[in-house]
C-alpha cells in the first residue's frame, strides 16, 4: 500500500489498551494511528495547557507526512485539545464552544434547561463564603462537584450540613488542578452573559436523582443527531461507584425512545457536529422518568469492546470516520455476542498491592475463557489511594470485559476472572504500624 493512500491519524493520548481495539474499526488496514501525548502527561498532576499544546505542536509540526485526523476519548484536557489542534492543523473536529458546553457542568446546565425539564434542580455553590451554603431551592440529598472533574473524582454525595461542608472542604483544596487550567479555556471562547465571571473553579450542587442508570452514546454528522446505542450502568450495591456497564439496555422501548428524543435535542441545543458524544442518565422506574446526570463530548472509550462484541465494530469507529469526513455508520447486532459487559473490580479501602499477575498469566486467563479482556490497574507495591483518578469512594484494581449469551454468562467469566487473578493486598494501616516499628 502506497502512502498516498494511508490516512495519519493522531490520537492524544492513545495508550496501550485501546491501540488494539481501534486497529480493529473496518479499514484500520490504510490507517495508521500516532500517539499525541502520554497519558502521564495528561492527567497525572495539575495540567498545564500551554505546555501541552507547544509539545503536541511540536511533534504534528515536525512529523514528516500527511495530518489526516486528530482525535481522542479522554476527558479534559484531551477533549479541548481536540479541536484546538484540528483547528490549527486543518483537520475536522466540533467547535471548542461546544466541548466546553458539555463539560462545564454549570453552562451545560444552563443550556440543557433550554430544551428539557429531564434534569435535576441545580446551583452554584460559593466556596469563598465562611460558612458556604446550599443554593437556594437545592435540597438534600445533593451531588456537589467541582464544574470541571473526571471519574467522579471530588464528587460527593452528601445528606445534611455536617457532609456538606467536609465535602465543599475537600473540594476547595483540590478544585484547581483541573479547574486553573480549564479557566485559560475559557479565555478563548466569547462567553454568555449567564456565565459572566463563573469561571472553571466553581462548584456545583445538584439534588440526588434516584433510579437505575443509563447511558447513551451517538454522534453528529452533518448536523444531524444519531443514537446507536443504549448501556446499563449497574452499581454496587449501596454504593455510588459502577460494577459494570452492560450492553445493549434492558430497558423497556418506549423509555430508550424517551432517551433517543431528549439526546436529540440537548446535542442540537448544543450545537456540536462532527463528533461523538456519550450522555449519562438516570431512569425512575417508579416515576418512569428519565433525568440527564451529565454530557461528555466524546463517546465512551470503555465501551468500545462492548461494541465489538454485540455490534462487530468498537464505537472507535464513529470516531475515526467523523475526523475523516467519512461515514460514521455503526453496524447494528452483527458481533459473536448477544450481550457484553466492561465490569470494575473495586476495593473499598486503602492498601498495598502485594501480588499482581503478570502479562503472560493474564493472557493465560484470556484464552481460557473465550469473550474476556483484562486490564489491571495498579502495580506491586502501589497504594491504591496514590493511585490517579479515582473516584471519591473506591479503588478500581482491574477491567474486565466479557461478553456472552445472557447476564448470567457475563456475571460467570467476571467471577472466574476475579478470582484467576489472584490480587492480594496488605491493610495500609498495618503497613504504617509495621514502618513505625
Amino acid at each position: 500500500m502506497s502512502d498516498e493512500t494511508v490516512k495519519n491519524v493522531f490520537v492524544i493520548g492513545l495508550d496501550e489498551a485501546n491501540l488494539p481495539t481501534l486497529q480493529q474499526v473496518p479499514g484500520a488496514d490504510r490507517l495508521r494511528f500516532h500517539q499525541l501525548l502520554t497519558i502521564e502527561e495528561l492527567q497525572v498532576g495539575e495540567v498545564h495547557l500551554p505546555t501541552l499544546l507547544d509539545k503536541a505542536q511540536g511533534v504534528l509540526d515536525a512529523f514528516d507526512g500527511s495530518i489526516d485526523a486528530i482525535v481522542g476519548y479522554w476527558d479534559f484536557p484531551v477533549s479541548t485539545l481536540v479541536p484546538m489542534l484540528s483547528e490549527r492543523y486543518g483537520t475536522r473536529s466540533t467547535s471548542l464552544e461546544s466541548v466546553v458546553k458539555c463539560e462545564h457542568k454549570y453552562w451545560s446546565r444552563l443550556e440543557q434547561q433550554k430544551v428539557t425539564d429531564r434534569h435535576p434542580r441545580f446551583g452554584q455553590v460559593d466556596l469563598s463564603a465562611e460558612p458556604p451554603r446550599p443554593p437556594q431551592d437545592v435540597t438534600f440529598p445533593m451531588w456537589l462537584k467541582p464544574a470541571l472533574s473526571y471519574s467522579s473524582e471530588l464528587a460527593f454525595g452528601v445528606g445534611d450540613e455536617e457532609e456538606f461542608h467536609k465535602a465543599v472542604t475537600e473540594i476547595r483544596d483540590g478544585i484547581s488542578r483541573i479547574g486553573r487550567p480549564f479557566e485559560h479555556i475559557l479565555e478563548r471562547i466569547d462567553l454568555p452573559p449567564e456565565m459572566s465571571g463563573v469561571g472553571g473553579r466553581v462548584c456545583l450542587a445538584e439534588e440526588s436523582m434516584s433510579g437505575v442508570q443509563v447511558a447513551v452514546e451517538g454522534y453528529v454528522h452533518q448536523g444531524e443527531v444519531t443514537v446507536y446505542g443504549v448501556l446499563d450502568s449497574i452499581q454496587y450495591p449501596d454504593s455510588p461507584c459502577f460494577l459494570r456497564h452492560q450492553y445493549p439496555s434492558t430497558l423497556p422501548p418506549p423509555v430508550i425512545a424517551q432517551l433517543h428524543d431528549v439526546s436529540e435535542r440537548v446535542m442540537r441545543q448544543i450545537g456540536m457536529d462532527s463528533a461523538t458524544f456519550s450522555i449519562e442518565y438516570f431512569y425512575d422506574p417508579r416515576s418512569q422518568e428519565i433525568n440527564l446526570l451529565e454530557i461528555n463530548p466524546r463517546h465512551s472509550q470503555s465501551h468500545a469492546e462492548l461494541f465489538q462484541y454485540v455490534d462487530g465494530v468498537p464505537n472507535h469507529h464513529c470516531m475515526v470516520r467523523l475526523a475523516l469526513g467519512e461515514d460514521p455508520h455503526m453496524p447494528h447486532r452483527e458481533g459473536e455476542y448477544a450481550m457484553a459487559a466492561k465490569w470494575y473490580h473495586r476495593w473499598f479501602t486503602d492498601g498495598v498491592v502485594r501480588r499482581v499477575p503478570g502479562p503472560e498469566e493474564i493472557a493465560r486467563i484470556e484464552r481460557e475463557t473465550p469473550g474476556v479482556r483484562i486490564e489491571v490497574i495498579p502495580a506491586e507495591g502501589d497504594r491504591l489511594s496514590d493511585l490517579p483518578g479515582q473516584d471519591s469512594y473506591s479503588y478500581e484494581l482491574a477491567h474486565i470485559y466479557t461478553g456472552g449469551a445472557d447476564e448470567a454468562e457475563l456475571r460467570e467469566k467476571f467471577d472466574h476472572c476475579v478470582a484467576a487473578l489472584g490480587l492480594a493486598f496488605e491493610d495500609a494501616t498495618a503497613e504504617a504500624d509495621a514502618a513505625e516499628k
